[in-house]
């Protein structure tokens, strides 16, 4: 985990998160705009609320990278958040930067996993091999 690239990663995927959470809170609405209307039709609140939800959850994802805090935990809920916007947002001109920041949150997941939650991957008598 000594890695300069790791860091290097997880503090530039922190400040995207921060970055874009406080976009968001300063214009929810406008944020909104971007999902698709069948996902729109699914929120249980308005589009407006659920866009401040999101950026709530952006910078606390954003926070937790940056003090290097349950990093594995933060990137994976960052990438289930990406893969959740590339759902509802449809393809777009911006689509393609999704897809970069979701293999990077990928990769900061599987390369922060602790020991524990590796030994838990085992299948039969073999390990998983996640850092090859």
């Amino acid at each position: 985990m000594g890695k300069t690239s790791f860091h290097i990663l997880r503090v530039g995927m922190a400040v995207t998160f921060l970055w874009i959470g406080v976009l968001i809170l300063k214009s929810p609405a406008a944020w909104g705009g971007y999902l698709m209307p069948w996902a729109m039709n699914l929120l249980p609140v308005p589009a407006e609320q659920a866009m401040i939800g999101t950026a709530i959850l952006d910078i606390v994802i954003g926070v937790l990278l940056l003090i290097d805090l349950w990093t594995w935990v933060a990137a994976l809920l960052g990438a289930v958040h990406l893969a959740i916007v590339l759902t509802v947002s449809g393809i777009t001109e911006i689509t393609v930067r999704d897809i970069g920041l979701l293999a990077a949150a990928v990769g900061l997941m599987i390369d922060s996993l602790p020991p524990a939650v590796i030994d838990r991957l085992k299948i039969g008598k073999k390990k998983v091999e996640i850092n090859g």
